[in-house]
């Protein structure tokens, strides 16, 4: 049994709420079970805090994942906080809307440094979403740009597109973006892949293929419950000439996966000297980098890309839990892709691949 913490004085936060629900799921059985880990991971994106709700008098039922049953425990809960036990390994680290956001409204300028998203899918692979839906839904965040990430053929599991697919994806990104050329604050549609990478670190598509992208993720997919230390697999991924950013590092999700482990000091290091970018995943389920890690790759001066890893329009909001981490991390802006002109942007793609030539 984990050890436990004191009680709290007052009222419960959400992501205590939540850790209180992934317990006790861990005594219950089905259905309950389901439903109490089910409302545990959605407790990360409540946008109220549920003592607040409570105070109010509302009903916690307009909460999703959260039915009567689930509202009269939460509720009892909240009357009288019982210690939340220490939260294992595989819940750590993981920020709630809430907290995010008064993390940001302590700095109100650093989310509006914010010029794009750089890690999004559409129906091309397993979105929910068309190009142009993601593309209006980033517009009204003016936004300047985004990145289209859809996953490459080795992950048919979702939906993985080929060389071809690419290229007929790319037709289609150009017509968007000619639509949004004319408007007063026009967004650019930067042509991008989620690149599956084999534990060795090599990519699933033709190196030309990925040469005519904007912008290249690379991320593993595979092998990640391994828990002997992965750090030759990183270098290795990051030494891989078609990619620029390395996308959800670790691969945990919250409650299911624990993720990699590496000597992740000689990563962060090894991005930095070849002017690469790790990400913040900032998909609930992931924060992937957390702000632990974020701390680390500070010290390493290494570039930070941030992406919600959408698959629906209404998830660009996560991007509110990747601002947050950097932001608590220490962050330097200048290190933040997200943050550059889309021009800048661009230029830094080709000096990484100019680099990779040159080695």
């Amino acid at each position: 049994m984990p050890a436990a913490k004191q009680a709290q004085p007052e009222s419960l936060c959400n992501s205590e709420i939540a850790e209180l629900l992934a317990t006790e799921a861990d005594g219950a059985k089905q259905p309950l079970q389901k439903a109490l880990r089910r409302a545990s991971r959605r407790a990360f994106l409540w946008p109220e805090e549920a003592a607040q709700i409570v105070h109010e008098g509302r009903s916690l039922e307009e909460l999703p994942a959260v039915g009567p049953f689930l509202s009269k425990l939460i509720e009892r809960w909240l009357k009288r906080p019982p210690s939340v036990p220490e939260r294992p390994a595989i819940r750590t680290g993981f920020l709630s809307i809430p907290e995010a956001r008064a993390i940001l409204a302590k700095t109100p300028s650093w989310a509006k440094r914010n010029r794009g998203d750089l890690q999004m899918h559409t129906s091309w692979s397993d979105g929910t979403g068309s190009i142009e839906e993601m593309s209006e839904a980033a517009a009204e965040r003016g936004y300047e740009y985004i990145a289209i990430t859809d996953h490459s053929k080795g992950l048919k599991i979702a939906g993985g597109i080929n060389e071809t697919q690419l290229l007929q994806q790319a037709a289609e990104i150009e017509l968007v973006n000619k639509k949004f050329a004319g408007e007063e604050r026009p967004l650019r549609v930067l042509r991008s892949i989620e690149l599956n990478l084999d534990p060795q670190g090599g990519g699933d598509m033709e190196e030309d293929a990925l040469g005519r992208l904007d912008i290249v993720l690379g991320c593993f997919h595979s092998a990640l419950r391994r828990k002997e230390d992965q750090t030759e697999r990183y270098l290795a991924a990051l030494r891989n000439p078609s990619i620029q950013i390395l996308g959800h590092p670790r691969g945990r999700i919250y409650n299911f996966r624990l993720g990699l482990s590496a000597d992740w000091p000689r990563v962060f290091e090894t991005a930095a000297a070849l002017d690469k970018a790790v990400e913040i995943d900032s998909y609930p389920d992931r924060q992937d980098l957390n702000i632990d890690l974020l701390k680390l790759a500070k010290k390493s001066g290494c570039r930070i890309s941030l992406g919600t890893d959408s698959h629906g329009p209404s998830q660009l909001g996560f991007i509110e839990l990747g601002l947050a981490a950097a932001l608590s991390s220490g962050i330097k802006p200048e290190r933040i892709l997200n943050f550059m002109p889309v021009d800048q942007l661009l230029e830094w793609v080709e000096s990484v691949r100019g680099r990779a030539g040159d080695g």
